[in-house]
Protein backbone atom coordinates (compact mmCIF):
# COMPACT_ATOMS: atom_id res chain seq x y z
CA UNK A 1 0.00 0.00 0.00
CA UNK A 2 1.17 3.68 -1.10
CA UNK A 3 2.62 5.98 1.70
CA UNK A 4 -0.09 8.35 0.72
CA UNK A 5 -2.95 4.94 1.45
CA UNK A 6 -0.96 4.76 4.75
CA UNK A 7 -1.67 8.26 5.88
CA UNK A 8 -5.64 8.19 4.32
CA UNK A 9 -6.03 4.96 6.44
CA UNK A 10 -4.62 6.72 9.82
CA UNK A 11 -6.33 9.78 9.02
CA UNK A 12 -9.64 7.99 9.25
CA UNK A 13 -8.68 5.64 12.11
CA UNK A 14 -7.25 8.49 14.31
CA UNK A 15 -8.88 12.05 13.14
CA UNK A 16 -12.38 10.38 12.24
CA UNK A 17 -12.30 7.44 14.67
CA UNK A 18 -14.50 5.77 12.39
CA UNK A 19 -14.65 1.60 13.17
CA UNK A 20 -11.96 -0.56 11.38
CA UNK A 21 -14.45 -2.50 8.56
CA UNK A 22 -15.42 1.03 7.59
CA UNK A 23 -11.18 2.05 7.09
CA UNK A 24 -10.90 -1.14 5.64
CA UNK A 25 -13.59 -0.39 3.28
CA UNK A 26 -13.14 2.93 2.77
CA UNK A 27 -9.05 1.95 1.76
CA UNK A 28 -10.19 -0.98 -0.43
CA UNK A 29 -12.47 1.17 -3.13
CA UNK A 30 -9.35 3.71 -3.29
CA UNK A 31 -7.30 0.88 -4.36
CA UNK A 32 -9.71 -0.72 -6.82
CA UNK A 33 -10.02 3.08 -8.48
CA UNK A 34 -6.58 2.85 -8.72
CA UNK A 35 -6.66 -0.33 -10.15
CA UNK A 36 -9.62 0.76 -12.39
CA UNK A 37 -7.52 3.89 -13.77
CA UNK A 38 -4.16 2.68 -13.74
CA UNK A 39 -3.14 6.11 -12.58
CA UNK A 40 -1.63 7.48 -9.17
CA UNK A 41 -4.69 8.95 -7.08
CA UNK A 42 -3.59 12.50 -6.67
CA UNK A 43 -3.25 12.73 -10.66
CA UNK A 44 -6.52 12.15 -11.38
CA UNK A 45 -9.12 14.33 -12.47
CA UNK A 46 -13.37 14.27 -12.27
CA UNK A 47 -13.47 12.34 -15.62
CA UNK A 48 -11.55 9.67 -14.37
CA UNK A 49 -13.50 9.12 -11.44
CA UNK A 50 -16.64 9.68 -13.56
CA UNK A 51 -15.40 6.63 -15.92
CA UNK A 52 -14.79 4.00 -12.45
CA UNK A 53 -18.01 5.21 -10.99
CA UNK A 54 -19.78 4.00 -14.35
CA UNK A 55 -19.34 0.93 -13.90
CA UNK A 56 -21.29 0.48 -10.96
CA UNK A 57 -25.50 0.02 -11.52
CA UNK A 58 -26.40 -0.35 -7.93
CA UNK A 59 -26.97 3.14 -6.55
CA UNK A 60 -26.12 2.37 -2.99
CA UNK A 61 -22.49 0.99 -3.98
CA UNK A 62 -21.83 3.85 -5.94
CA UNK A 63 -22.94 5.85 -3.00
CA UNK A 64 -20.41 3.86 -0.66
CA UNK A 65 -17.67 4.07 -3.44
CA UNK A 66 -18.46 7.97 -3.91
CA UNK A 67 -18.16 8.48 0.16
CA UNK A 68 -14.81 6.74 -0.33
CA UNK A 69 -13.58 8.87 -2.80
CA UNK A 70 -14.56 12.45 -1.65
CA UNK A 71 -13.43 11.84 1.45
CA UNK A 72 -10.08 10.95 0.00
CA UNK A 73 -9.56 13.76 -2.01
CA UNK A 74 -11.01 16.06 0.63
CA UNK A 75 -8.01 14.77 2.88
CA UNK A 76 -5.79 15.11 0.33
CA UNK A 77 -6.79 18.91 -0.22
CA UNK A 78 -6.50 19.66 4.33
CA UNK A 79 -2.91 17.75 3.50
CA UNK A 80 -2.11 20.32 0.31
CA UNK A 81 -1.53 17.00 -1.53
CA UNK A 82 -3.87 18.22 -4.45
CA UNK A 83 -4.79 21.36 -5.86
CA UNK A 84 -8.30 20.65 -6.64
CA UNK A 85 -10.99 19.29 -4.21
CA UNK A 86 -12.75 17.47 -6.29
CA UNK A 87 -16.21 16.74 -5.03
CA UNK A 88 -18.91 14.34 -6.78
CA UNK A 89 -22.71 14.62 -5.67
CA UNK A 90 -24.37 11.72 -4.38
CA UNK A 91 -26.31 9.83 -6.09
CA UNK A 92 -30.16 9.82 -5.14
CA UNK A 93 -31.18 6.18 -3.45
CA UNK A 94 -34.82 5.62 -2.80
CA UNK A 95 -35.54 5.05 0.53
CA UNK A 96 -37.59 2.01 0.90
CA UNK A 97 -39.75 0.90 3.84
CA UNK A 98 -37.11 -0.83 6.08
CA UNK A 99 -38.12 -4.27 6.61
CA UNK A 100 -39.13 -5.33 10.06
CA UNK A 101 -40.80 -8.16 12.12
CA UNK A 102 -43.63 -7.31 14.48
CA UNK A 103 -43.77 -8.85 17.92
CA UNK A 104 -46.12 -11.60 17.42
CA UNK A 105 -43.54 -12.70 14.34
CA UNK A 106 -40.46 -13.09 16.94
CA UNK A 107 -42.38 -14.92 19.36
CA UNK A 108 -43.30 -17.52 17.40
CA UNK A 109 -39.71 -17.93 16.20
CA UNK A 110 -38.33 -18.18 19.91
CA UNK A 111 -40.96 -20.67 20.77
CA UNK A 112 -39.16 -22.85 18.38
CA UNK A 113 -36.14 -22.86 20.05
CA UNK A 114 -35.25 -25.45 22.49
CA UNK A 115 -34.15 -24.12 25.87
CA UNK A 116 -32.99 -27.36 27.50
CA UNK A 117 -29.44 -26.81 26.01
CA UNK A 118 -26.96 -24.66 26.52
CA UNK A 119 -27.00 -23.12 23.16
CA UNK A 120 -30.44 -22.85 22.85
CA UNK A 121 -30.60 -20.45 26.08
CA UNK A 122 -27.76 -18.66 24.20
CA UNK A 123 -29.77 -18.41 20.53
CA UNK A 124 -32.78 -17.68 22.52
CA UNK A 125 -30.93 -14.73 24.81
CA UNK A 126 -29.19 -13.61 21.82
CA UNK A 127 -32.54 -12.59 19.78
CA UNK A 128 -34.42 -10.95 22.80
CA UNK A 129 -31.29 -8.86 23.32
CA UNK A 130 -31.20 -7.89 19.62
CA UNK A 131 -34.47 -7.31 19.62
CA UNK A 132 -34.85 -5.59 23.23
CA UNK A 133 -31.51 -3.08 22.53
CA UNK A 134 -31.62 -1.89 18.78
CA UNK A 135 -28.09 -3.38 18.57
CA UNK A 136 -26.25 -3.36 15.28
CA UNK A 137 -24.61 -7.29 15.59
CA UNK A 138 -21.02 -5.86 15.35
CA UNK A 139 -22.10 -4.13 18.38
CA UNK A 140 -23.72 -6.61 20.85
CA UNK A 141 -20.97 -9.42 19.73
CA UNK A 142 -18.34 -6.90 21.24
CA UNK A 143 -20.97 -6.58 24.60
CA UNK A 144 -18.66 -7.63 27.73
CA UNK A 145 -20.64 -9.00 31.13
CA UNK A 146 -19.48 -5.44 32.80
CA UNK A 147 -21.40 -3.54 30.10
CA UNK A 148 -24.57 -4.26 31.84
CA UNK A 149 -25.44 -3.12 34.75
CA UNK A 150 -29.00 -2.95 36.35
CA UNK A 151 -30.75 -3.50 33.39
CA UNK A 152 -29.03 -0.58 31.18
CA UNK A 153 -26.17 -1.27 28.30
CA UNK A 154 -23.56 0.07 27.72
CA UNK A 155 -22.66 -0.25 24.01
CA UNK A 156 -19.21 1.26 24.01
CA UNK A 157 -17.71 -0.29 20.34
CA UNK A 158 -20.68 1.64 18.03
CA UNK A 159 -20.05 2.30 14.87
CA UNK A 160 -17.76 5.66 14.82
CA UNK A 161 -16.54 4.85 18.16
CA UNK A 162 -19.32 6.86 19.50
CA UNK A 163 -20.81 5.50 23.08
CA UNK A 164 -24.24 5.31 23.87
CA UNK A 165 -26.41 3.28 26.89
CA UNK A 166 -29.27 1.83 26.48
CA UNK A 167 -32.04 0.08 28.49
CA UNK A 168 -32.72 -3.64 28.28
CA UNK A 169 -36.19 -4.79 28.34
CA UNK A 170 -36.60 -7.10 31.65
CA UNK A 171 -37.33 -9.99 29.74
CA UNK A 172 -34.44 -10.03 27.55
CA UNK A 173 -31.99 -9.51 30.96
CA UNK A 174 -34.11 -12.54 32.57
CA UNK A 175 -33.37 -14.58 29.29
CA UNK A 176 -29.09 -13.90 29.58
CA UNK A 177 -29.24 -14.47 32.94
CA UNK A 178 -30.54 -18.22 32.59
CA UNK A 179 -28.23 -18.39 29.56
CA UNK A 180 -25.29 -16.79 31.84
CA UNK A 181 -26.64 -18.88 34.95
CA UNK A 182 -26.13 -22.38 32.32
CA UNK A 183 -22.56 -21.03 30.83
CA UNK A 184 -19.64 -21.32 32.68
CA UNK A 185 -16.86 -20.46 30.20
CA UNK A 186 -13.93 -18.49 31.22
CA UNK A 187 -14.48 -15.30 28.78
CA UNK A 188 -15.72 -11.81 29.61
CA UNK A 189 -17.63 -11.21 26.66
CA UNK A 190 -21.54 -12.61 26.22
CA UNK A 191 -21.96 -14.10 23.10
CA UNK A 192 -19.73 -17.38 23.17
CA UNK A 193 -20.08 -20.67 20.41
CA UNK A 194 -19.68 -24.41 22.01
CA UNK A 195 -15.64 -24.07 22.18
CA UNK A 196 -15.87 -20.74 24.35
CA UNK A 197 -14.71 -18.52 21.72
CA UNK A 198 -16.78 -14.70 20.46
CA UNK A 199 -19.74 -15.70 18.44
CA UNK A 200 -18.59 -14.94 14.45
CA UNK A 201 -21.09 -12.63 12.58
CA UNK A 202 -21.52 -15.52 10.35
CA UNK A 203 -22.62 -17.47 13.34
CA UNK A 204 -24.96 -15.00 14.95
CA UNK A 205 -26.57 -14.59 11.28
CA UNK A 206 -27.54 -18.44 10.72
CA UNK A 207 -29.07 -18.05 14.27
CA UNK A 208 -31.26 -15.57 13.77
CA UNK A 209 -31.95 -16.44 10.29
CA UNK A 210 -33.06 -20.41 11.57
CA UNK A 211 -35.33 -19.05 14.19
CA UNK A 212 -36.98 -16.22 12.08
CA UNK A 213 -35.96 -16.22 8.51
CA UNK A 214 -34.09 -12.86 8.52
CA UNK A 215 -30.99 -11.38 9.34
CA UNK A 216 -29.73 -9.93 12.64
CA UNK A 217 -29.80 -6.33 11.14
CA UNK A 218 -34.11 -7.19 10.69
CA UNK A 219 -34.20 -6.83 14.37
CA UNK A 220 -32.94 -3.79 14.43
CA UNK A 221 -35.08 -2.66 12.83
CA UNK A 222 -37.94 -3.97 14.27
CA UNK A 223 -36.64 -2.27 17.51
CA UNK A 224 -36.84 1.17 15.96
CA UNK A 225 -40.47 0.05 14.23
CA UNK A 226 -42.11 -1.21 17.17
CA UNK A 227 -40.67 2.10 19.41
CA UNK A 228 -42.25 4.30 16.19
CA UNK A 229 -45.90 2.51 16.25
CA UNK A 230 -45.96 2.51 20.03
CA UNK A 231 -45.65 6.60 19.38
CA UNK A 232 -42.12 7.25 20.61
CA UNK A 233 -40.67 10.48 19.27
CA UNK A 234 -38.13 10.38 16.48
CA UNK A 235 -35.02 11.67 18.59
CA UNK A 236 -35.57 9.68 21.17
CA UNK A 237 -35.23 6.56 18.53
CA UNK A 238 -32.46 8.41 16.68
CA UNK A 239 -30.24 8.39 20.62
CA UNK A 240 -30.83 4.69 20.81
CA UNK A 241 -29.99 3.71 17.92
CA UNK A 242 -26.88 5.37 17.64
CA UNK A 243 -27.60 7.86 14.65
CA UNK A 244 -25.44 11.13 14.41
CA UNK A 245 -28.14 12.81 11.85
CA UNK A 246 -31.57 12.56 12.66
CA UNK A 247 -32.34 12.16 9.04
CA UNK A 248 -30.91 8.33 8.54
CA UNK A 249 -33.83 7.93 11.78
CA UNK A 250 -36.27 9.62 9.43
CA UNK A 251 -36.64 6.35 7.43
CA UNK A 252 -38.89 4.60 10.22
CA UNK A 253 -41.54 7.85 9.61
CA UNK A 254 -42.82 5.71 6.65
CA UNK A 255 -44.10 3.13 8.71
CA UNK A 256 -45.52 5.22 11.20
CA UNK A 257 -48.09 6.81 8.35
CA UNK A 258 -48.06 2.99 7.35
CA UNK A 259 -49.29 2.02 10.91
CA UNK A 260 -51.47 4.89 10.51
CA UNK A 261 -53.58 4.00 7.48
CA UNK A 262 -53.81 0.55 8.20
CA UNK A 263 -55.59 1.49 11.65
CA UNK A 264 -57.92 4.04 9.74
CA UNK A 265 -58.88 1.03 7.46
CA UNK A 266 -59.45 -1.78 9.94
CA UNK A 267 -61.30 0.65 12.53
CA UNK A 268 -63.10 3.71 10.59
CA UNK A 269 -66.75 2.92 9.23
CA UNK A 270 -66.02 4.87 6.35
CA UNK A 271 -63.19 2.64 5.08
Amino acid sequence: MSNLLVAFEEYLSVTKALDALTVSSYVGDLKQLELFTQTILTKLDTTDVLKFLATFENKRTLNRKLSSINTFFHFCHIQSFTHEKIKIPMAKVPKNLPKYLTPQEIMCGLELIDKSTLMGLRDHALILFLYASGCRISEALSVQRSDILEGWLKIRFAKGEKERVVPLAPVATEALDAYLQKQDMASSYLWLNYRGEVLSRISAYKIVKKYLGVSPHVLRHSFASSLIIGGADLRVVQELLGHSSLETTQIYTHIQKQNLQDTMQSFHPLS
